[in-house]
């Protein structure tokens, strides 16, 4: 747990103990709200349920007694009346419902006003980008899913070059170790280097074709 997604890790780590059915975790994409959504499935075994997956016969077939939901995604343009009938469904099987979004409820633009009580009832916590902390975290599990070795030197160039974001990390280090099995060599700071700059560049020529796009 660090600075970033503190305030979302105490609420999971209070579950049951919800001051209401459901709660919203909202920040940028790529700051680690699945990741947190997948240790309250690792907690309480909950259903991951895709937003634009969502129906009323679909609510039936999932909600039973003391089940928890995860709808990963979700935000403006949301389904509404489906998501409603979710709430209320899972409140009174005394279950639970954890959203993530990008940004709060809200924000959302909704036009049902139960759903729009409900949602802004329910805490609602946001998370930031990955601090050095939770990057450095992060770094090292994926190396070890891996089976790499890495000193603390190429952590260091690493951590403060790239984009703060769990997608941009777990790319670094598959580069990396697609690099490394290549060329059959360890992984140093002069790969990371090389490693790093391609990506910075990849995603300097992505940004300008975006701006090409919207001109």
């Amino acid at each position: 747990m660090t600075a970033s997604n503190e305030a979302a890790v105490a609420f999971i780590d209070r579950w049951p103990d919800w001051p209401a059915p459901a709660l919203v975790i909202h920040g940028p994409s790529g700051c680690g709200k699945t990741h947190l959504a997948e240790v309250f499935r690792a907690r309480t075994g909950a259903l991951f349920v895709a937003p634009t997956s969502l129906s009323d016969d679909r609510v039936g077939e999932i909600v039973r007694k003391d089940v928890c939901v995860v709808l990963d995604g979700a935000g403006p343009g949301q389904p509404e009346r489906p998501l409603l009938h979710l709430y209320n469904a899972l409140r009174e099987a005394e279950g639970y419902l954890l959203v993530t979004a990008t940004v709060p409820p809200a924000r959302w633009g909704l036009a049902l006003p139960d759903l729009r009580s409900r949602l802004n009832a329910a805490p609602t916590v946001s998370v930031g980008p990955p601090d050095d902390a939770l990057m450095a975290a992060l770094f090292i599990k994926l190396f070890a899913d891996r089976q790499l070795s890495v000193g603390d030197d190429v952590l260091a160039y690493i951590i403060p070059r790239v984009e703060r974001s769990f997608a941009a990390a777990g790319a670094v280090v598959a580069a990396l170790d697609e690099a490394a099995m290549t060329g059959q060599r360890r992984i140093t700071v002069p790969l990371a280097r090389a490693i790093v700059n391609r990506s910075v560049t990849m995603n300097q020529n992505k940004g300008r074709q975006q701006q090409w796009t919207l001109e």
